[in-house]
């Protein structure tokens, strides 16, 4: 009887253990294939796109606000997403996205301040890459991870959040939402 008790106390043990950790897993890319309208990277990152965007603290404390314009083109499966940042204090900033179509929905990009490439895939409406990119802080650059989800809300708007974390140790967060010029 107490055997058995104690295999019914562990089970529970487990499956709260194991639903505790699911809980901690993030979306999969594939959670979004039959969303609408279906985001084609290729089209939508095609001409100027303005965005506005947010970066926020692991508390949720806004530390900078920012905009974006991208100059973008396509050609070839390769697309050059030219982003010149403008920040809240005045500060510029620019990156050059190079992509690549792998296709099936897989992309890989590279950057100026990206370690190695950008690995990421669309499904339905949504977008998602990861990658690791170099972040000058305080007069020294950090490696962070970024996992970055965009979501195509139509033709013209995409929203996107981006999680930041190193070394597991989630930092803050980047918010932003797109427009396309049509």
């Amino acid at each position: 009887m107490i055997n058995r008790r104690l295999a019914l106390l562990s089970g529970i043990g487990s499956t709260v253990i194991a639903t505790g950790l699911a809980g901690c897993a993030g979306p999969n890319i594939t959670d979004y294939a039959n969303e609408k309208p279906l985001l084609n990277l290729k089209t939508y990152f095609n001409g100027m796109v303005d965005a506005w965007g947010i970066f926020t603290d692991r508390d949720g404390k806004v530390v900078k606000r920012f905009t974006v314009e991208m100059k973008c083109q396509w050609q070839d499966g390769k697309g050059i997403l030219d982003e010149d940042f403008l920040y809240s204090d005045g500060t510029k900033e620019k990156r050059v996205w190079q992509l690549t179509d792998l296709g099936q929905g897989q992309f890989e990009g590279t950057a100026g301040d990206v370690v190695g490439k950008a690995l990421g895939q669309t499904k339905g409406n949504a977008f998602n890459w990861q990658y690791t990119l170099a972040l000058p802080v305080n007069g020294t650059v950090l490696n962070v991870q970024m996992d970055d989800w965009m979501y195509l809300m139509n033709e013209r708007v995409m929203l996107n959040k981006a999680r930041m974390t190193k070394l597991g140790i989630h930092l803050g967060d980047v918010t932003l939402s797109f427009n396309r010029r049509i």
